[in-house]
């Protein structure tokens, strides 16, 4: 694959991000244009390594045809690529920006030298695509007369949505937020994925024939309080509609869940002052609501929860928390800092994280270079654990009581101790719980009566096995988060091609569609 001998003759040379002093001051995408030549020279770089473990079950969930690609481009045979990244991935636009890249963790070339830049040649290809106006509307030829329900627009459901369609089927996609995306058009900010991207690819899936309902809250009122993006909308005056997924059983031939994993995981909710003092946010509402603020006004209509010249705090590291940092910085914050549990991961694989698992080892992502720049450290400080929130007279918070703890000495009712004498205020104005999700929220699935499982302790997701997708109620599916639980893109992107073929053969009784690989069903239900 590649230049035979090019992973020995070219060294990585990921293509590089702005510059964090200047993308920090706006809300731009923070990847810079590729030059071709350099894609090519990475391309060669891809090894004919026998077994590609970069497109295996360690690698890329949808089973990607990463060296055929990276050849292609090679090649400069661009045209080529795209069709090859468009067989097993529906929207590579998304992965090539949102993405972590378990792929590269998987590079067999990772053993000995940095892993091939697959994820920047993966964004290039598509990117050209559009640009040359390669990726056009490709509508089925004829309608099968079945019909199908997707409730959640994020990216299991518009993969899901996608293949069915392609197939035939008439598919409606319901979404209780104003704008089409779920987690790619609220949860993910705009530096790292721009909502023209997903307008682009929406706008795409529209004229091809499917049909986008918003404003729709498929469960009842209950859900009010879990459902952010609902008071966000009510908040505002503008009328949500909220229906109950019996009709649509009703109404269709099969439904489709795909509502996230939305239900916030708090591990401080026991602590003094958490439920008392104002200034305390879950992650995902926050950055919510500043991707509606700037979308809909360029933050003139103030609705959204300033960090400007507030001391912030972010509880939680990975990639929500790095994307709260980074939102905060560009609301004009004082000071970040970020509190993790755990240890600084090292700088290289440990002997316990072996190849080809995915590398945990310590990554500087965007936001923290930014904070570097604007406010002259990495904003992350490593094995605190928050003890209480600490406020004024009149309610407000000021600051976060914490204590280091000890990961390699075990306590009697954790797996570490806490660290005598090492307690500390932080000041802080406002604090970010970035600390996951524990599963979807319950009351649809209650109304239908789909069994729940608990695939990793606290959490609680409903019950379908991957590769069947098919939940305790005939005719109705579940994929993505809501199934699997909090988990990446790709793998939603996976469980929605997944659930368009059970569902194809539930209504047809089989299909052409591709099945997920054996192996990967097997470590999603691990």
């Amino acid at each position: 694959m590649g230049k035979s001998t090019g992973f020995m003759e070219f060294e990585r040379n990921p293509v590089p991000y702005r510059d964090p002093a200047e993308r920090v001051r706006d809300y731009g995408e923070i990847f810079t244009a590729p030059d071709e030549q350099q894609l090519a020279t990475q391309g060669a770089r891809c090894m004919d390594c026998g077994v590609p473990f970069c497109q295996s079950a360690t690698g890329c969930p949808i089973d990607n045809l990463i060296p055929e690609w990276n050849d292609l481009v090679y090649q400069g045979r661009w045209r080529d690529a795209l069709d090859r990244l468009h067989k097993t991935n529906n929207f590579p636009e998304f992965t090539g920006r949102a993405c972590p890249a378990p792929c590269e963790g998987a590079c067999v070339l990772g053993i000995i030298e940095p892993a091939v830049t697959i994820k920047n040649i993966e964004n290039a290809i598509i990117d050209r695509g559009f640009e040359e106006g390669w990726v056009t509307p490709e509508p089925p030829e004829t309608r099968t007369g079945r019909s199908v329900a997707i409730v959640g627009s994020g990216p299991a459901g518009l993969a899901c949505a996608d293949q069915l369609n392609s197939v035939g089927h008439e598919v409606t996609v319901y979404e209780r937020a104003d704008r089409i995306g779920g987690l790619l058009m609220y949860g993910i900010p705009n530096m790292k994925l721009g909502k023209d991207v997903v307008e682009r690819r929406v706008d795409l899936l529209r004229r091809e024939g499917i049909e986008f309902v918003t404003g729709v809250h498929v469960g009842n009122k209950e859900d009010f309080a879990s459902g952010h993006m609902t008071q966000i909308m009510e908040e505002r005056g503008v009328q949500v509609r909220y229906v109950d997924p019996k009709e649509l059983m009703e109404q269709f031939d099969a439904v489709v869940l795909a509502t996230g994993a939305t239900r916030p995981f708090d591990p401080t909710g026991n602590a003094p002052g958490r439920h008392d003092l104002r200034g305390i946010h879950f992650a995902m509402d926050f950055l919510t609501r500043s991707a509606k603020s700037w979308l809909d006004s360029d933050f003139a209509d103030d609705a959204f929860i300033s960090a400007k010249d507030k001391d912030v705090i972010v509880i939680g590291g990975g990639d929500t928390g790095a994307d709260c940092i980074g939102t905060s910085l560009r609301h004009g914050c004082a000071s970040v800092i970020n509190l993790e549990l755990l240890d600084r991961p090292p700088d290289h694989r440990a002997d316990d994280n072996p190849w080809p698992e995915w590398p945990r080892i310590f990554r500087v992502d965007y936001s923290h270079a930014e904070a570097e720049v604007s406010k002259g450290a990495d904003p992350r400080t490593y094995h605190v654990l928050t003890k209480e929130f600490v406020g004024d007279e009149s309610g407000n918070l000021t600051g976060v009581k914490t204590v280091e703890i000890d990961w390699s000495t075990p306590g009697e009712k954790a797996p570490f101790t806490e660290v005598t004498g090492s307690e500390k205020i932080w000041p802080a104005d406002l604090v970010l719980l970035a600390t996951g999700f524990v599963g979807p929220e319950k009351t649809v699935g209650e109304m239908l009566g789909v069994e729940t499982m608990n695939p990793r302790g606290n959490w609680e997701t409903f019950s379908a096995e991957h590769g069947r997708f098919t939940t305790s109620v005939e005719g109705v599916f579940a994929a993505g988060d809501c199934r699997r639980g909090q988990s990446l893109v790709v793998w939603a992107i996976n469980e929605g091609r997944g659930a368009a073929r059970a569902v194809d053969i539930y209504l047809m009784g089989s299909s052409t569609l591709p099945a997920p690989g054996i192996t990967q069903g097997m470590l999603a239900n691990a």
